[in-house]
């Protein structure tokens, strides 16, 4: 029985071939989301320190850096993207209900985010640049840039609890539908609020390296 207040994904009336990339691209998500929640994690233990944040980073990375996990996370980066275009498009016009709405919306801004995220990573780590919270938190430091990185951060952030709850929304019984969703907004907005705010006003600009500002202001001096 479905909630009348929204209409299944069109991708349930899709053919068999829509049904087993649907299952792939869910299959790569759950793999990125494993890394995605650690990072996530290690940004929130910021939120006792940076010296905490370091850390747990350091200890991270032992895991998620060895070579073939990160290529394999890559390869689930460029999935996702390319399966989730094919899946937005193939559901175009067959949409309605808020819920349809906020998974198709939400996954198009994860395509944008991890397109930017990880290429600036990449291109830093190519210039020998530790992509560590300084290399976040950098921009948001700088005018006019903070008001692209604020939101930018903050919708990726908002994004990827939106769009794991609208799948999550699909595989509930559908009393408790509601809720889950409900509460992954929820976690959503508060996460993507604190860590905005960390890098943002957590983090003093005068401890930031002078190497992660010369980006956004050529002519900085300073140790």
């Amino acid at each position: 029985m479905m909630d009348p207040r929204v209409s299944p994904p069109p991708h349930t009336k899709s053919p068999q071939a829509s049904w087993e990339l649907r299952l792939l691209h869910r299959t790569s998500a759950m793999l990125l989301a494993g890394f995605v929640l650690m990072h996530l994690g290690n940004h929130v233990a910021g939120l006792a320190g940076v010296g905490l944040h370091l850390e747990v980073m350091e200890a991270l990375r032992t895991l998620y850096r060895q070579g073939f996990v990160e290529a394999l996370l890559l390869a689930s980066v460029l999935f996702q993207i390319g399966s989730g275009a094919r899946l937005l498009w193939r559901g175009r016009g067959g949409r309605s209900g808020w819920v349809a709405w906020a998974q198709a919306l939400s996954g198009a801004y994860l395509m944008f985010f991890m397109l930017v995220h990880v290429g600036a990573v990449l291109g830093a780590r190519l210039q020998g640049v530790d992509t560590n919270v300084y290399f976040a938190a950098a921009g948001l430091h700088v005018a006019p840039w903070t008001l692209f990185f604020a939101p930018y951060y903050f919708l990726g952030v908002l994004s990827f609890w939106t769009h794991a709850g609208c799948g999550l929304y699909w595989n509930v019984p559908v009393g408790h539908r509601q809720a889950v969703l409900g509460g992954m907004l929820a976690v959503g907005v508060v996460m993507a609020a604190a860590l905005v705010w960390w890098l943002a006003a957590g983090i003093p600009l005068e401890q930031i390296p002078v190497r992660y500002l010369t980006p956004f202001v050529p002519n900085v001096h300073g140790a």
